[in-house]
């Protein structure tokens, strides 16, 4: 599948393009400059929502819409409208929301331009804030989220172990099986979720066509680039859904041994100038 050229770099945020403090270093924005001036395009997608990626656009030239809540939501990058969107129906959200309590697990939910969750006092609530850049709303419930669309379930705990756990039940319930969207007995499902870990503590369920993979052949189309010409860099197991459907691939020094053996290449971490040293010696070399 791989070329001899790369037009696109498709780069994760958190702990890819940010170090540990949310700073995209003077290398790195050096680096994304440089190149724009070889003409290889450059773009990012996160779990994020589109309103905590306005940041990065204050500071680095993007070249194609941003791919927000791992590509539930592509944004244009100036003026954050909506391009097009893939949201849970209302009964799979409900039964993804259950579903993670029942790992014991906090939940938050995104709709619309809202952040929901009921714990204010959730592990990594104020670090999410800092990051997305705008407050949760406190509810006792989700049904207004329920009646806006779900664009984002996520489960939240310091327990990494549980938190694995629930990945790989809920890949397997709705994914696969119970919760899977089945026509026939013999098992020929279609996924009703996209799941997988975004940080050790978090993990993020959203539209099964909603993930990083979906992404880069999103972005494929939309830039008649194809896959073989494309570069993706992350460290976390969503980012192995890109790894897999482009040309090149690249994961971050932090990342787990399991992420690092999907990828083509392994750089420094994050707090090594790793995305930096990425692009100059897997990009511009």
């Amino acid at each position: 599948m791989a070329s001899k050229t790369i037009s696109l770099l498709l780069a994760d945020v958190d702990g890819t393009l940010v170090d540990s403090k949310k700073r995209i270093t003077a290398r790195a924005k050096a680096g994304i400059e440089k190149m724009h001036e070889a003409g290889v395009k450059f773009a990012v997608t996160s779990g994020r929502p589109p309103r905590g990626m306005r940041m990065i656009v204050e500071q680095v030239k993007l070249s194609a819409p941003i791919a927000a809540f791992n590509g539930g939501m592509f944004v244009e990058p100036d003026t954050m409208k909506v391009l097009t969107s893939q949201t849970l129906d209302m009964e799979t959200a409900k039964a993804v929301i259950e579903r993670i309590e029942s790992f014991d697990l906090d939940v938050w939910v995104y709709a619309d331009v809202e952040w929901y969750l009921r714990n204010f006092d959730a592990p990594h609530r104020e670090k999410e804030e800092q990051t997305v850049q705008f407050p949760p709303k406190v509810v006792s419930n989700f049904a207004e989220a329920l009646q806006k669309g779900v664009a984002k379930v996520v489960g939240v705990s310091d327990k990494y172990d549980l938190v694995a756990r629930a990945e790989k039940i809920i890949q397997a319930e709705f994914e696969h099986g119970v919760h899977a969207r089945c026509t026939t007995t013999s098992r020929d499902c279609e996924p009703s979720v996209s799941a997988a870990r975004s940080q050790p503590y978090y993990l993020d369920v959203t539209h099964p066509k909603a993930n990083k993979g979906s992404v880069v052949e999103w972005l494929s189309e939309f830039l008649k680039i194809p896959p073989a010409e494309i570069m993706t860099i992350g460290d976390m197991p969503n980012d192995v859904l890109m790894f897999k459907k482009s040309g090149y691939s690249v994961a971050m020094g932090q990342a787990s041994e399991e992420v690092k053996k999907s990828a083509t290449y392994v750089t420094a971490g994050m707090d090594e100038e790793g995305f930096a040293k990425a692009v100059e010696e897997f990009v511009l070399k």
